[in-house]
């Protein structure tokens, strides 16, 4: 695992609302969004805050993308993690879990506006 907030290992989420997916992530994780041109549409290449690397990509439910699930899980470092609560609440998310412990660290599960869910997880 990155000890770098807002890095994890590279994963795509392909969702019908992909404008509004990347715009959630942005703020809840706080990635940087760089436009992906995709023929007919745009889709998204999310960059770490820290170093500028490409992490994940959020893509647009279509051409070759259109039989793709909404679903991930992959544990994205944050800062803060009652900041990222708190910007989930505020960009249209919800909690799946309670806050849970994994050693000193600390994690919660949530869904996205799409209804995709993630992890956010702080080093203790």
């Amino acid at each position: 695992m990155s000890d770098k907030i807002g890095e994890m290992a590279w994963l795509d989420l392909t969702v019908v609302n992909a404008t509004e997916v990347q715009s959630f992530y942005q703020q809840v994780i706080g990635w940087q969004v760089e436009e992906t041109p995709m023929g007919d549409h745009v889709d998204y290449t999310m960059k770490s805050q820290v170093t500028g690397d490409a992490v994940s990509g959020i893509c647009h439910s279509k051409g070759i993308n259109s039989d793709m699930p909404a679903a991930w899980l992959p544990y994205f470092l944050v800062a803060n993690l009652s900041d990222s609560i708190l910007a989930v609440s505020n960009q249209g998310g919800k909690l799946l879990t309670e806050i849970k412990l994994a050693g000193k660290d600390q994690y919660v599960v949530i869904k996205d506006p799409a209804g995709a869910v993630c992890a956010l997880y702080q080093k203790g």
